[in-house]
C-alpha cells in the first residue's frame, strides 16, 4: 500500500464518519422538534392564558367586538379583563372563554393551575356580581341588557332591566352570552 492509498482510505472513512454524525445530529434534531410539538399540542389555551395575567390583551369576540385590557382573572370557562371605558372611567368585564375568537398578545409560555379558585364556572363569577347588586351591561349576540343580575341558574341569568320605559326581567342563556360587564 502507497502513502496515498492510506491517505486515500483515511479520507474516505473520516466522510464517512462525518456522513453518521450528520445523520445522528439530524435525527435527534428530528426527535426534539416531534417531542416540542408533542409538549406543545398537550397545552389547553386557559393554561397560556393564566400565564398571561397581568399582561395587555385584545379578545376578540364572536359578535365582531375587540375588547382590549389588562388580564386580571382567568378560570376554566371565562376570564376577566379590566379595561377603561370610553368616558375614562374602569370596567371590569367577566368573558366567558366561548365567546373568545381569537387573542392578540399572548405569548408562547403557559402556567398550568395553582389555585382552586381557577377551576370556579361562570355562574360563580356571575353570582359574585348579583350579590353586590352591581349594575351591569350584558352582551350577547343580538342585545345588550342594561341592569342587575337578580338570579343565577345552572345555565342562564335573569337580568333586571333598568334603562327601558317598563322594566323588566330578561333570561339570558349562558350559552348567548359574549360578556358581562361591571359599568
Amino acid at each position: 500500500m502507497t502513502p496515498s492509498d492510506t491517505s486515500r482510505w483515511t479520507l474516505l472513512f473520516a466522510d464517512l464518519e462525518a456522513q453518521l454524525a450528520a445523520e445522528e445530529a439530524a435525527e435527534r434534531e428530528g426527535a426534539v422538534a416531534e417531542l416540542t410539538r408533542a409538549e406543545q399540542a398537550s397545552v389547553p389555551l386557559v393554561d397560556r392564558l393564566r400565564a398571561a395575567r397581568g399582561r395587555p390583551l385584545r379578545l376578540d369576540l364572536r359578535d365582531g367586538e375587540s375588547l382590549e385590557g389588562r388580564l386580571e382573572r382567568v378560570a376554566e370557562e371565562w376570564v376577566q379583563i379590566d379595561a377603561r371605558s370610553p368616558r375614562g372611567g374602569r370596567w371590569q368585564h367577566v368573558v366567558p372563554l366561548s365567546a373568545v375568537v381569537g387573542i392578540a398578545g399572548l405569548g408562547r409560555h403557559a402556567a398550568p393551575s395553582a389555585a382552586r379558585t381557577d377551576r370556579l364556572g361562570l355562574g360563580t363569577a356571575l353570582r359574585g356580581l348579583q350579590r353586590d347588586r352591581a349594575r351591569v351591561q350584558v352582551r350577547t349576540t343580538a342585545h345588550v341588557v342594561l341592569g342587575r343580575i337578580a338570579r343565577v341558574g345552572a345555565d342562564h341569568l335573569d337580568v333586571e332591566e333598568l334603562d327601558s320605559a317598563r322594566p323588566a326581567v330578561r333570561v339570558v342563556p349562558f350559552a348567548a352570552l359574549v360578556r358581562v360587564s361591571e359599568t
